[in-house]
């Protein structure tokens, strides 16, 4: 219904919503997570002031949920031996 759906609207998103967000978004999701109304965000967005930086595609606006998270203060957790970075550390997989 319309009333649980704007009180999530009203309220933003939990910490675990947040990062359960996937890779890019819409504008609308970063509005809600940001806590801040839909013409007010469309409006930074197109005079290039929103928060973070949004991606112009078409018609659509979409956010890298990385920047958000960043912006927030959070970050997705890092699975343990899931690094596979090239900075002489040993990984714990064997061929």
């Amino acid at each position: 219904m319309t009333a649980s759906n704007s009180s999530r609207e009203a309220r933003g998103l939990t910490g675990d919503e947040l990062l359960a967000l996937p890779a890019v978004i819409d504008l609308d999701t970063s509005n809600q997570a940001l806590m801040i109304g839909r013409s007010t965000g469309y409006g930074l967005a197109k005079q290039g002031e929103y928060p973070v930086k949004v991606l112009r595609l078409g018609n659509a606006y979409r956010v890298v949920t990385a920047d958000l998270l960043n912006l927030l203060g959070l970050a997705y957790p890092q699975a343990s031996g899931q690094r596979n970075d090239d900075r002489g550390g040993h990984h714990s997989l064997v061929a």
